[in-house]
């Protein structure tokens, strides 16, 4: 099985960004223990803070892989050109938000991105991609 992470803006700076709300580690670090704990999964990762850069991400590698886990960062509360893209993938898709945006500014509460996801986790650290990885894997 074939997985792929795409994170959004500013989660390349996990470890160092605000770790009251985001943590102390760094994604990389993180991303070693989840190969670890799917031996059976290929995982694979990339990070851009730019929305088309994303788009095009999420259209050029997603016929190669059976699900994917997004963070879109800030881009899902504004970010129609992601939530369709989404849309249209025909792949199952997990948002995943390491903070609880339910928690945060009322700005966050709403996800456009998430309405066309498989579902959304929030909340629980980078604990998160592991729970998205684990309904992947369970999907197939």
């Amino acid at each position: 099985m074939r997985i792929l992470i795409i994170n959004g803006p500013n989660l390349d700076l996990l470890g160092t960004r605000e770790p009251h709300i985001y943590g102390a580690r760094s994604f990389e670090d993180y991303l070693a223990e989840l190969r670890e704990a799917f031996p059976t999964a290929r995982i694979e990762h990339c990070q851009s803070n730019v929305e088309g850069e994303i788009v095009e991400l999420l259209r050029k590698r997603a016929p190669d892989v059976d699900g994917l886990v997004i963070n879109p960062g800030g881009y899902s509360h504004t970010s129609v050109a992601i939530r369709d893209t989404i849309a249209v993938l025909g792949k199952p898709v997990v948002e995943v938000h390491i903070s609880n945006i339910h928690a945060r500014e009322e700005f966050r509460y709403n996800t456009l991105t998430g309405s066309v996801c498989a579902g959304v986790i929030t909340g629980f650290g980078l604990e998160g991609y592991r729970l998205a990885i684990e309904h992947l894997v369970r999907r197939f």
